[in-house]
Parts: C-alpha cells; sequence; structure tokens
C-alpha cells in the first residue's frame, strides 16, 4: 500500500472541496448584506464557511506537497483507499458549518453538547453526499440560505461523485483513475464510453448537469422560487431528497410539480451511459435491448398499479383509530384524527390515489425519499412493498441506491437455475441476460454482493434495536440507510426525523449511509488489517 499516493489524492480533493464551499459562502455573505444591521462575514454561517474553505485549503495543499514525490506510485487498492478515506474526510470539513451554527441556534447544552452537535452535523452531511436524504433537522425552513443550498449541493455532488468530478476537470491527478472510477460509480461493472476516463467522466457530469438544469427550469415553471426549483433539481437528480421545506414537496401541493419530479426521478434511476446514448447517438435500440431498464419500468409500473390499488380497496385507517405506529413526539387524538383526515383526502378519489402512489413508489424505488404523503398510514401491505423496493434501488449507472436492479435480476435467475438444477444435476446453463452469457464470477460477484448486503442489514439491524425502543422503526431506518433511501417507517417515517435516535444509534447508521453509497465491497475491503500491510 502507498500510503503518499492516497494522502496525495485525498489532499487534491480537499482542495477541490474548498472551492467548491466557495458557493455557499457566497450566498451566505450576499444575505449578511441584506441583513439590515448586519455586515458581510456578520453571521456564524459565514465564518464558519471560512473556516471550512482554509482548513480544507491548508490541510490539502500540506498533504500534497508531503506526498509528491509519492503520487504516480499506485494501484487497485490505492484506488479503493482514496475513495473511501476521501468520503470520510470530505463530509468531515463539509460538516464544519453545520456543527458551527447547530452550537450557535440547535440549544445544545451540558458537557456533551460539542460532540453532539458534530455528530448531528456529520450526520447530515453524511447524508448528503451519500444521497441518502435522513435529516437530523427538526425545523429545516429556520435554517440560512446559504446552510440549505449547501445541504442541496452535497446531494448534487455526491449523486454522481466528487471523484468523478475530479477525474473530468483534473485527469492527471497523479493516481489510478479507473481504480477510483471503479471504487466510486454505483454497480456490479463501471463501463466506460470513451477510452479516456476523462472524457466518460465529462460525459457522465454533462448529461447530470444538462438533466438538472431542465428540470430547474420546468420547476420554475410550476411556480418554484428560482432557489427552491435549484434546490430540488439537485435532491431529484442525485436521488438525495433533501427539500427546503419541512413537509418535503408536500408543501407545495401541486400536481404540476409532483408529476415532474416524478419523471425526473425515473431519469435520476436510470442508467446515465442510457441517457447519453439516447439524447446524443440517438440509439433508441440501447433502450430496447437493455434488460435491466426494462425490469425497472416493468418493476416500477406493477409497483405503482399494486400500491393505488391497496390505497383505492382498503383505504386509511378510520380517522376515529388510535395511532398505529410509534412516534417519538405523538400527535394528541385530535391532531392525529385531523393528520390522518387530510391524508385520506389526498387518496380519496383514483387520480389523488395514482398520483401519490406514482410519487411515493418512484422516490422509494430510486432511493430518492421526497415525500407528498404520509405512507406510514397506507395499508401494511403497501408500506410492506416501499419496504422491500428499498433493497431493489434504480439501475446500475444511475444515482440511485440499493443493490441496483440489475444485482437483483441477476439473483433471481441465478437462484432460478438452481432451482432448476435440483431436478436435473448434470444441467448445463450459462446465465444470460438478453442474449449475453454472463460470466460465472460476474454472478459470483453479484451473489456475493446480495448476501453481503442482507447480512450486514441483519448484523446493523440488530444493533439498532438495542439502541431503539420500536422493532419497526429499528429495522426500516437500516433498510432507509443503507438503501441511500431516507425516511422510513413509524418512528423515522415520511412525517418524522432521525432528531431523535441515540448518539451510538447514529453512528451506526452513518456507516449504514457509507456501505450504501460505495457499494459495501469498497469500505469493507478498507476496513481489513491485512488491505493496508506493504
Amino acid at each position: 500500500m502507498n500510503r503518499g499516493a492516497v494522502l496525495y489524492a485525498v489532499g487534491g480533493l480537499l482542495q477541490i472541496l474548498a472551492m467548491v464551499l466557495l458557493l455557499p459562502l457566497g450566498l451566505c455573505v450576499r444575505d449578511d448584506l441584506r441583513r439590515p444591521g448586519s455586515a458581510a462575514f456578520g453571521s456564524v454561517e459565514s465564518l464558519a464557511f471560512c473556516g471550512a474553505i482554509a482548513f480544507a485549503l491548508i490541510l490539502g495543499t500540506f498533504l500534497k506537497w508531503f506526498n509528491r514525490r509519492s503520487r504516480y506510485d499506485q494501484g487497485v487498492r490505492e484506488g479503493f483507499a482514496i475513495v473511501t478515506l476521501s468520503w470520510v474526510s470530505l463530509a468531515l470539513v463539509g460538516a464544519i458549518p453545520f456543527a458551527a451554527w447547530l452550537m450557535a441556534h440547535g440549544g445544545y447544552q451540558g458537557p456533551t453538547a460539542w460532540l453532539a452537535a458534530f455528530t448531528d452535523a456529520y450526520f447530515e452531511v453524511v447524508s448528503g453526499f451519500t444521497t441518502t436524504g435522513a435529516t437530523i433537522l427538526t425545523n429545516i425552513e429556520a435554517l440560512p440560505r446559504g446552510l440549505l443550498f449547501w445541504r442541496s449541493l452535497t446531494h448534487w455532488l455526491g449523486g454522481m461523485g466528487i471523484i468523478t468530478l475530479a477525474l473530468a476537470i483534473f485527469p492527471a491527478m497523479g493516481v489510478g483513475g479507473y481504480n477510483m472510477f471503479r471504487g466510486e460509480v454505483p454497480g456490479p461493472s463501471a463501463d466506460r464510453l470513451r477510452p479516456r476516463l476523462r472524457e466518460t467522466a465529462a460525459i457522465l457530469w454533462g448529461v447530470y448537469a444538462l438533466l438538472t438544469g431542465v428540470q430547474t427550469l420546468l420547476m420554475m415553471l410550476g411556480g418554484m422560487s428560482l432557489f427552491d426549483a435549484i434546490c430540488h433539481a439537485f435532491a431529484t437528480m442525485a436521488t438525495g431528497g433533501f427539500s427546503t421545506r419541512n413537509a418535503s414537496l408536500g408543501a407545495f401541493d401541486s400536481a404540476y410539480l409532483d408529476w415532474v419530479v416524478i419523471l425526473f426521478m425515473f431519469l435520476a434511476g436510470t442508467n446515465f451511459l442510457l441517457h447519453y446514448r439516447v439524447l446524443f447517438r440517438r440509439d433508441w435500440r440501447s433502450l430496447r435491448e437493455n434488460r435491466e431498464f426494462h425490469f425497472y419500468v416493468g418493476t416500477l409500473t406493477l409497483a405503482v398499479l399494486a400500491v393505488t390499488a391497496a390505497l383505492l380497496v382498503a383505504g386509511l385507517p378510520d380517522p376515529g383509530s388510535p395511532a398505529g405506529s410509534y412516534h417519538v413526539s405523538p400527535l394528541s387524538p385530535e391532531g392525529y384524527s385531523a393528520h390522518l383526515q387530510a391524508e385520506a383526502a389526498k387518496v380519496a378519489d383514483p387520480a389523488g390515489a395514482l398520483r401519490h402512489a406514482a410519487f411515493q413508489v418512484v422516490s422509494i424505488t430510486t432511493t430518492t425519499g421526497f415525500c407528498t404523503a404520509d405512507f406510514d398510514l397506507w395499508p401494511t401491505s403497501a408500506g410492506l412493498l416501499l419496504v422491500v423496493l428499498m433493497f431493489w434501488g434504480g439501475c446500475a449507472g444511475s444515482t440511485g441506491g440499493g443493490m441496483k436492479m440489475i444485482r437483483v435480476l441477476v439473483t433471481i435467475k441465478a437462484s432460478w437455475r438452481e432451482l432448476k438444477k435440483v431436478m436435473r444435476p448434470r444441467l448445463v446453463a450459462p446465465l444470460k441476460i438478453r442474449r449475453s452469457s454472463l460470466q460465472e464470477p460476474m454472478v459470483a460477484n453479484i451473489v456475493g454482493f446480495f448476501v453481503l448486503f442482507v447480512g450486514l442489514f441483519v448484523v446493523c439491524s440488530l444493533l439498532m434495536t438495542l439502541i431503539v425502543p420500536d422493532l419497526v422503526t429499528a429495522v426500516t431506518s437500516v433498510a432507509a440507510c443503507i438503501g441511500n433511501v431516507g425516511p422510513g417507517l413509524a418512528g423515522v417515517g415520511a412525517t418524522q426525523n432521525y432528531a431523535w435516535i441515540p448518539l451510538p444509534g447514529k453512528w451506526v447508521l452513518i456507516l449504514c449511509m457509507l456501505l450504501g453509497r460505495l457499494e459495501i465491497f469498497t469500505v469493507l475491503v478498507v476496513l481489513r488489517p491485512s488491505f493496508w500491510r506493504r
């Protein structure tokens, strides 16, 4: 292991982060100047952004300078180490503005106040970078615009990957570019569009930026302000789910905005290589022949129809019935009844049921996590289906989390093949996707990932049951974080947040978010002691 090459690359990425932080700092300074009686850099958040920028620049320059002679000696191990350490360190720097604001305005008290504020800030930023969308904020609308913008920007950077962005801008980083690219891009393999890695990274980011810009314009046509449109477009295309409103997209109560977001969540959950081939090469054949895309569309269609039917047939509980799920701060009987009536009105007719079912199914499957309805009140069958979809995720090469559709499809085919072999032990049946046979090492890799994903989910769920008093909350919080979804059920449901989770539980969930975003293997390999031996 060449630690110098790893530290050199981490230093370069910290320098890039410092430049990115200038954007929210500029917005903070602008708001400072517009505030009566305030001067530039007169707010806590402005000073905190300045501190984060200075720290990232100094540390990044130091790491690059003292490791410059080792930067070219790299390999596979260095690539995976760079990805994991970069995501951890970038989140640490990115948490500084949130930690400062929380210490000043969050009401933290006691000798461990700094630890609680830092944990919450780190949780929020890791949730942003990993595009999970789980939040510890109880009043999102109280945040300054600079922090709201930085919160959404972490989504956008993490969606396509800040290392992929660095490769597109600075191709000669002096480290194994493809090894980093492979460690960060979600999916069983990281395909190239061009022989040069920089061109592939630039194409992916170009398509990503184009779709983000189009969605921003469409949402402004629906009545959103420029600021809200940009923040929600960042969160949608990154399949992140951070909103500028406490009630998420439900605060806008617009069918037009809901369907626009549904469309772009669907596009964000599709392989971006397909977007490039369709948009720039007019290669519609790639859509017709891509079995993962067909499986993705089929899954969404059937799930939307099933949830819509469940809502129309079973409906929501009677307004007079008691609350049926665990909440840390439950509503009063009158408040619960009023909330239930409002939610029932959303799905009272077929059009409303279809709209909200489509929104939540696409939001959960693509792991975006936006909410327009409290699906914790929906029929049990619909809730269970949404939990299952948290694991499936979007397509490989998309910004979605989860296991990815291609892995689910291959695992189903591999299981069916083994079932046939029970009856015909001598059967030789290559596993095919369309007309192409998958190599057995690839099948083993995918099945191994599936087993590891489920195994880690079980282990982390057991840990959370020791910390959280409700089983549904403990299990779905892990599912929502390791799948990079955000909202779960019960205590972490659509109208709840993660602020009340005890500190140990937050650190378990932080690990889950990193494991899910970096595809498990990348993190687990780095955690092995033998990985760091020379």
